[in-house]
């Protein structure tokens, strides 16, 4: 799961992610605490500090951050190995800081999960482990070599050595969890992000597609005036010309004739297919399917509804894309035939889309529709090569139906280890859209309209 790559190509942990702004901010916070915590300790409790030597490691964080705000903008992005290091400096300066001021008996030693927690957000997966390790090893090290605390009357501050053992296990195992916790959602957003943003894409797509159809009946439509007087005056010239220029009319009417249709067919097509704001439901789950109807599986769309008592849907675009992805898997991972089947009954609105091939793994059925899921055997490849199966269609299909409303069962319709002839037709994976009908049905008051201005 480390290793998940974008839309555009890239590692999600290939670095970039931290701003040195973040990093010096972070480490100004820290240096304040620190001076704080320092004066509190040698002013209040009477502790007696190695005041230089903890002088010194504070004034290099100092030094480090202002060198750090002249030389560079703050708004840099920092690569992998130029945020590593910096991580680096904090951990050792804490540690450093830490081992001078009672090494156990500090109870501040726990911010050395600070650095390797960041790490594990933003950076690669090498160099959170490098600095997991490390940081684990300082731990140990400075359990042995560290300058105890003394107050003023000479006394030691020792805690018992079961509660230096405990607080060790503490830090080590905290430091490892919180780690490997803040990778898996790290990683997890990134994908979420990456994700979500293809499915922006996608709609956007499908909504220039719809703008385009807009445009295109548009102009159909305005077009269709002065092409009919161009053909009206070469008919006219007709009659009055002779020879080659009578050939060169005829032609001129006969291209004008050819650009008519062209534009009346144009026409249909976006005032049918696109221009509609409201459509019978089985007309959309037609225009859904129909760029896989020929794609070598039958695709047979069972209307259990009746012709004449469709219910007219809301043709939105989410709708259209979103069921195009879901047939699209189905058609993929087909043996023979893809059915998509029409229900209206109890005030819900279903679409079932059904294959007969091999069904979902069972160690995968939860968590279809996360991005970047698997969600097929291995052998798919041999039927789609160069697929993925990253999962990203079916998240984008299920993410766009969702926002109209409908929610997504993902099941198998029979057992993938029973023998070939006890399993039903209907064997694969199965699907179900469900809208509540206040969700996808047109109001009644919603009719085509005029064409209306668009931002192009």
């Amino acid at each position: 799961m480390d290793q998940l790559p974008g839309p555009s190509g890239r590692d999600f942990s290939d670095g970039e992610w931290v701003r040195l702004r973040t990093l010096t901010t972070l480490r100004w916070v820290a240096i304040t605490g620190q001076v704080a915590v320092l004066t509190a300790a040698h002013t209040y409790y009477g502790l007696i500090l190695p005041i230089g030597q903890c002088a010194l490691a504070v004034g290099a964080a100092v030094a480090l951050n202002i060198i750090s705000t002249l030389v560079f903008p703050g708004n840099r992005r920092l690569a992998d190995h130029e945020a590593m290091l910096l991580l680096l400096f904090d951990l050792l300066q804490l540690v450093y800081l830490v081992g001078m001021t009672g090494g156990l008996d500090n109870p501040f030693l726990l911010l050395v999960i600070v650095p390797v927690t960041i790490s594990a957000s933003a950076l690669e997966l090498k160099s959170t482990i490098f600095l997991g390790g490390l940081a684990v090893q300082l731990v140990t090290a400075v359990a042995f070599v560290y300058k105890p605390l003394r107050f003023a009357s000479g006394e030691i501050v020792v805690l018992p050595l079961q509660f230096e053992v405990g607080f060790w296990l503490a830090i080590v195992s905290g430091t490892v969890f919180i780690a490997i916790f803040s990778r898996r959602i790290a990683v997890e957003m990134r994908a979420m992000a990456d994700a979500l943003l293809a499915t922006q894409m996608a709609l956007s797509r499908e909504q220039k597609l719809t703008d385009l159809g807009g445009v295109v009946a548009a102009a159909a439509h305005e077009l269709g005036t002065p092409l009919a007087t161009i053909k009206m005056v070469a008919s006219e010239l007709v009659d009055d010309l002779t020879g080659d220029q009578r050939e060169d009319v005829l032609l001129i009417r006969a291209q004008a004739d050819r650009c008519r249709d062209i534009l009346r067919d144009m026409g249909r097509a976006g005032k049918d297919d696109l221009h509609l704001r409201q459509a019978p439901l089985i007309a959309v789950v037609r225009e859904a399917a129909d760029p896989h109807m020929e794609r070598g599986k039958r695709v047979e769309i069972v209307d259990n509804i009746g012709l004449h008592l469709q219910p007219r849907i809301l043709r939105r675009p989410e709708v259209i894309h979103g069921l195009r992805n879901l047939i699209q898997n189905a058609v993929d991972f087909a043996v023979a035939k893809v059915w998509v089947d029409l229900e209206h009954s109890h005030g819900m609105i279903r679409v079932r889309i059904v294959d007969d091939g091999d069904g979902f793994p069972f160690h995968v059925l939860y968590r279809i529709g996360d991005p970047f899921v698997r969600t097929r055997r291995e052998p798919e490849e041999e039927k789609r090569p160069g697929y993925e199966g990253m999962g990203l269609g079916l998240f984008i299909a299920k993410t766009l139906l969702e926002r109209t409303g409908a929610s997504l069962t993902f099941v198998n319709g029979s057992d993938p280890f029973s023998g070939p002839g006890i399993r039903p037709e209907r064997c694969g994976a199965v699907i179900e859209v469900v809208w509540a009908e206040s969700d996808i049905l047109a109001p009644d008051h919603l009719v085509l309209g005029d064409n209306q201005p668009m931002q192009i």
